[in-house]
């Protein structure tokens, strides 16, 4: 009851965190925005996809504690949801916060979003309100490979790739942000509402000297009726996005992955008890067969190697009745841990199964023993497996998070399909107090004066809450809610059929 208890402040702190990003109701700019007859950014991703079924967001707590907290969710949402039974990618600016305006953080969870479409062939929607560029911004927004002009390359390939780009235009479309639209498949623009324009009026004054209003100069009337810009002329919001719909019903249906797919069973467990599982102080170990046993159908878990390179766990099991196969971590990471999880992937990835790492790793086993027993090469064997898998992926990050454990277990740099995170999990090179104690060995900065501060430094850049706020996962998910979650994004997946394996089994 004593974990539970400590687990419940993690929590709460998490969810008030969400509703104090969520919850924007009363701000003069949200009703600003609905005084002009527009429906909240959320509000239209509810009427977009199919009634009573889920809608997984991505990123909510983005930008959170950054910019003063002007910009939350980062002023965008994204996320994956069913259209007349398909799943597809939205993307909807929020023009409540700044105008719709793009940050740093803004435009990492667009491209974020792109990712997911490319990697799991999926259309993707755009409900474009957005004025751009935050012009203050500019200088980390413009022009690097990843930046601002990334979102239409990325346009681009997949349109050329068949993924279809559709674009509901239910604000302004400024400058750069004209070329969304304009790069679609096909564009809905709705009536005295959406505007589209390379430059706006005050531009042109300043470049021409022409006077001309938003509707005359970019409207939804020129575009559909003159330029040919827009291929649909909606009355309101709601109407836009039924015309949005009945597109996504005509679109030709993927080729989808087959997979051994039975009816799901409930866990023989409450989910809840993962709340006096799950890592809060991670020094103390951790029962992860108990927390397997809550996520599994049925709490089957067919083990894999018991009783060899016992400080990871690996096995088959089924999740809301997709077959997985789990990696997870029961302390450091040892040469036959290594060699183990690199036997299992190969597995996974001949028998076409869907792999889960499930995180809570402090890195490789250190010291001269190990070293001369050859952890380096071993552990590349597996990091090797991690990367060349050609099945789905997924990761949760249920505890630590540290070192090149991360890399091992399918962190954010192996591109996973999805990442999450728990709100207590924790992510870093190191803790705050090896590090101290490293540099005060080399003499560098850090010593005893600057310990405290280093110590304080990485505790708060490896919180969870951190992590999300720079989009370095997908977003922190409730331990109760990891099943449902892993559940929809095993299906998302399965939309792009798995590569063959380009070699045959060995033994590590």
């Amino acid at each position: 009851m004593e974990r539970v208890g400590e687990y419940e402040n993690v929590l709460n702190s998490y969810r008030e965190a969400l509703r104090q990003t969520v919850d924007r109701e009363q701000e003069p700019a949200m009703k600003k925005h609905l005084d002009r007859g527009k429906l909240p950014a959320r509000k239209r991703i509810s009427l977009l996809i199919d009634p009573q079924t889920p809608f997984l967001e991505l990123s909510s707590l983005a930008a959170y504690d950054q910019y003063n907290n002007q910009f939350p969710s980062a002023g965008i949402i994204t996320g994956i949801g069913r259209i007349h039974g398909r799943e597809v990618v939205i993307i909807a600016n929020d023009a409540t916060v700044k105008g719709g305006t793009y940050v740093h953080e803004t435009l990492k969870k667009h491209i974020r979003a792109q990712e997911i479409a490319m990697q799991n062939n999926l259309p993707c929607v755009y409900l474009v309100d957005s004025g751009g560029i935050f012009l203050p911004e500019q200088a980390r927004l413009f022009p690097d490979r990843f930046d601002f002009g990334r979102i239409f390359h990325n346009q681009a390939r997949m349109s050329a790739e068949g993924i279809p780009q559709i674009s509901v235009v239910m604000g302004s479309c400024t400058a750069g942000g004209a070329y969304v639209p304009a790069m679609s498949d096909e564009t809905i623009m709705v009536k005295n509402q959406g505007t589209i324009f390379i430059g706006g009026p005050p531009l042109v004054k300043a470049a021409t000297g022409e006077d001309v209003d938003a509707e005359e100069l970019g409207g939804a009337l020129v575009h559909t009726g003159i330029s040919g810009v827009a291929d649909h002329l909606a009355e309101n919001d709601i109407d836009a996005l039924k015309k949005c719909r009945s597109i996504i019903e005509t679109l030709p249906l993927p080729d989808k992955q087959v997979l051994d797919v039975v009816p799901p069973e409930t866990p023989l467990y409450k989910a809840s008890e993962l709340y006096g599982l799950a890592p809060v102080d991670l020094k103390k170990p951790v029962r992860m067969r108990e927390i397997i046993a809550r996520l599994v159908d049925g709490s089957k878990f067919q083990e894999f190697k018991e009783r060899y390179g016992t400080t990871i766990i690996t096995g088959f099991a089924r999740i809301m009745g997709y077959p997985v196969g789990i990696v997870a971590n029961n302390g450091f990471l040892t040469s036959e841990a290594s060699l183990k999880a690199a036997h299992f992937i190969e597995l996974c990835n001949f028998r076409k199964i869907p792999l889960l790492f499930l995180q809570n790793i402090t890195g490789f086993i250190v010291g001269k023993k190990y070293e001369q027993e050859g952890i380096a090469r071993n552990g590349a064997k597996l990091i090797h497996a991690v990367a060349t898998a050609s099945v789905p992926r997924f990761t949760v990050i249920i505890g630590g998070s540290y070192g090149a454990g991360n890399y091992a277990m399918a962190g954010r740099a192996y591109d996973p399909n999805f990442l999450f995170m728990w709100p207590n999990a924790r992510i870093g090179v190191m803790g705050g107090e090896q590090a101290s104690q490293v540099l005060q060995s080399i003499g560098k900065k850090g010593g005893k004066s600057g310990a405290p501060d280093l110590v304080s430094q990485f505790e708060e850049e490896s919180r969870a809450l951190y992590s999300t706020s720079r989009i370095w996962d997908d977003g922190i998910i409730d331990p109760t809610e990891t099943r449902s979650v892993l559940g929809l994004a095993i299906s998302v997946s399965l939309n792009r059929k798995i590569a063959e394996p380009k070699t045959g089994i060995y033994r590590m």
